[in-house]
């Protein structure tokens, strides 16, 4: 054994860099990624809690005032019908698409670095849904009506109007939350039961043994796990790409100009990917380090997602292109318009160029590794992409909406205090949640991590004794 341990996991050649520190065994690690949880929680998680309580409290006081008073406290007005409710709701079911894509997409792709990542991302997206569910719950005006949307036995004859996206949208995201709560808990039953195992308190054990179902780590329980975990991530993988082409819809199936474009299902998808995996930077900078969790989430998996910033950032530039080229092969007056005079020059103009700062340059930065590998350049890029991708769905509703085919109609929008609290608030429910997961729940898969351990040393060891044999192993780690 200590023959194995002084070997080196990383045997790829052109990625040296670990996965997981080599000096941990299994020991090590449960004590590592159990320890935020069993850990009293310190002044800065209290501090942190009691400001997002505090954001949580402005949420509150925006929707009983908006339930009280009715949506025309909002700052919607004719023609602007669609505001910051729309703008937030396609905003952070942008933010819900990393969790299911790092999950999903990455495990049926066996990608080996989504192991120490995918919980925390599986988390933030049940988070971002939630918030997202919210907005267009809201916006209806009389959500205790929402029902109505579902295709219930009704004896008023009131049914769902099928051929609206609006509709489309209502089973997308119920889908996609359905799906991804259950991805996300099956992946936690081994974990739950490790933290029952190791809990000292009554309570905690007979909470955590409770939602761990029971869980012995039998070969069948592995067996029948693994099969239901395959099988969630291969039923998630197109929600990831059909919940926000649906979204997109809400918008292209309309004639407003600006709106009506069929490049907008791939271009949403490569927005949301890009929103969400820079959320994921900016959340998982701070935490990996209040957390001690160096060990298992390495700089070479942050390198790795700022990969993923810069392809996505690329696909949406690339989408930017393509709606002012389409814009002005069409030869359409109207949407000549909303692409070069509008937009570019309009009364909205500094929230547009905002946005071509923060999403088409901001990104370009990571084609150099010392950007790349740079923490504090990583977080203040992943800040200012989501407030590029927020300046996007703003640009996108507003600036068409409010000056659309009648000059006569057009009009200038400006969301109100209720609007901001709302946002605010959402802000607040999402860093609660996300507080009281870091608590309670492993932040990182442990079972995951022990495996991906397990496999590693085995490839180290089979490189430290052949050379031929290992030079096959390297390649197929390069591969993965």
């Amino acid at each position: 054994m200590a023959e194995i341990a002084t070997v080196p996991y990383a045997v790829d050649p052109l990625e040296p860099r670990h996965l997981v520190a080599p000096h941990h065994d299994d020991a090590t690690l449960n004590e590592t990624l159990l320890d935020h949880v069993w850990r009293k929680p310190g002044k800065g998680w209290f501090m942190l809690m009691g400001c997002t309580l505090t954001l949580l409290g402005l949420l509150v006081v925006g929707v009983t005032y908006t339930l009280a008073r009715g949506i025309g406290v909002w700052g919607n007005n004719q023609p602007v019908g669609w505001g910051f409710g729309i703008i937030n709701f396609v905003w952070w079911v942008g933010i819900g698409h990393a969790g299911t894509l790092i999950s999903a997409i990455l495990l049926l792709f066996q990608q080996k670095w989504r192991t120490s990542i995918n919980r925390f991302a599986e988390a933030m997206t049940l988070f971002a849904v939630m918030c997202a569910g919210l907005f267009p719950l809201l916006h209806t005006g009389r959500p205790w009506f929402a029902f109505w949307l579902f295709p219930y036995p009704s004896t008023l004859g009131a049914w769902p109007q099928f051929r609206s996206p609006l509709v489309w949208d209502v089973f997308a995201v119920s889908t996609y939350i359905t799906v991804s709560a259950l991805f996300w808990y099956v992946g936690l039953i081994p974990d739950l039961a490790a933290l029952r195992d190791s809990s000292k308190s009554k309570v905690a054990r007979t909470v955590y043994g409770m939602f761990s179902l029971g869980w012995r780590g039998s070969g069948r329980h592995w067996h029948n796990y693994k099969i239901a975990y395959l099988l969630l991530a291969g039923l998630s993988t197109p929600l990831v790409l059909s919940v926000h082409t649906i979204v997109s819809f809400d918008f292209a199936t309309s004639l407003i100009p600006g709106w009506h474009a069929t490049i907008f299902p791939p271009y949403f998808v490569a927005g949301a990917v890009f929103s969400g995996f820079a959320m994921v930077v900016t959340l998982m900078v701070p935490a990996r380090k209040y957390l001690g969790l160096r060990d298992v989430i390495t700089d070479r998996h942050l390198e790795n997602m700022n990969k993923v910033i810069l392809a996505t950032g690329l696909l949406v530039s690339y989408g930017y292109m393509m709606e002012h080229f389409i814009a002005w092969y069409s030869g359409n007056e109207y949407e000549m318009w909303t692409f070069y005079v509008n937009r570019a020059t309009g009364p909205y103009a500094p929230v547009y160029w905002l946005m071509i700062t923060c999403n088409v340059v901001t990104p370009n930065i990571f084609w150099f590794r010392k950007c790349r590998q740079s923490i504090p350049i990583m977080w203040v890029a992943s800040i200012v992409v989501n407030i590029g991708m927020w300046c996007e769905r703003f640009i996108i509703i507003v600036t068409s909406l409010s000056q659309d085919f009648l000059p006569s109609s057009w009009d200038v929008y400006a969301p109100t205090w209720v609007d901001w609290s709302i946002y605010i608030g959402t802000l607040g429910l999402f860093g609660t949640l996300f507080l009281l997961f870091l608590k309670f729940v492993p932040a990182v898969a442990i079972s995951e991590v022990k495996e991906l351990q397990l496999e590693l040393r085995h490839h180290a060891e089979h490189a430290a004794h052949g050379g031929g044999h290992a030079h096959g192993h390297a390649h197929t780690e390069g591969a993965h």
